[in-house]
């Protein structure tokens, strides 16, 4: 298997984390689209209950929890994106209302009806589109919302090479308009659908990884598998860069029915 062909669940889950818990965000993403996607809803309170689903070291968590009210749960699998997050929420006076857990998003720690808001930058492809927004539906109260960012194809044609790419990586990509309609079949009012700006991958996510790759690659060096990691990465950027009209993230902002 070439090292472009390799997914990036089939490198050491650690390796993986120690790499993307040294950048601020671990996906596409950015103050701004983070901002545009909080300002569809409608329903928050300082009684709210949120919860950011993957969420990483809380990039966007703290920009959630800086601009709405409400108390915040951010929740990823890995505990060193955990120690982060709790880290930056103290360093932003925060820690009040803003709490990470470690957990899975597959199985959620939440009541039935608790939630106003679930929130899910770049991570929902973990447990799949189409599953997620069933399953976490039951954990809104009537009337809550679920904003999350997703890939998906510009254009109903691609070319063969970012095709090949993405049913390698995420089979479950698919155009904005069957997107929208896999969020009413799940039993959502589809209230705001955007795509995200280029500068969410260049500015905010590439170039943040560059220091990064090197520390990385000089603090593994000689490493077989940490190289093809950073392979990975400089190949997912060239694609993009290349084929950048043909897909993007979208974030899809919706309300329980």
């Amino acid at each position: 298997m070439s090292n472009e062909n390799k997914t990036i669940h089939e490198f050491d889950f650690q390796l993986i984390c120690e790499f993307f818990s040294n950048l601020e965000r671990q996906g596409p993403g950015s103050p701004e689209a983070t901002l545009q996607a909080l300002s569809f809803i409608d329903n928050l309170t300082d009684e709210a209950h949120i919860a950011d689903l993957g969420c990483g070291t809380g990039g966007q968590t703290m920009v959630l929890a800086q601009h709405a009210p409400g108390q915040v749960t951010g929740l990823d699998v890995f505990p060193d994106f955990i120690d982060i997050f709790n880290r930056n929420a103290t360093q932003l006076g925060l820690q009040n209302r803003v709490k990470g857990i470690v957990g899975s998003m597959d199985n959620l720690p939440f009541a039935e009806g608790s939630l106003d808001l679930i929130w899910s930058e770049g991570a929902i492809y973990n447990i799949g589109f189409e599953r997620g927004l069933n399953e976490w539906r039951k954990y809104l109260k009537t009337g809550g919302y679920v904003a999350v960012s997703e890939a998906s194809w510009f254009t109903d044609e691609r070319p063969a090479e970012i095709h090949d790419f993405w049913m390698t990586h995420y089979p479950e990509i698919d155009t904005i308009p069957n997107k929208v309609a896999q969020v009413q079949k799940a039993g959502y009012i589809p209230v705001a659908t955007f795509i995200m700006p280029e500068n969410c991958w260049t500015e905010h996510y590439f170039a943040s990884k560059v220091t990064t790759q090197e520390i990385f690659l000089n603090k593994y060096a000689g490493n077989k598998s940490v190289e093809e990691f950073i392979t990975l990465q400089s190949h997912e950027e060239e694609l993009y860069r290349k084929y950048k009209e043909f897909y993007g993230y979208v974030f899809f902002v919706a309300k329980k029915l």
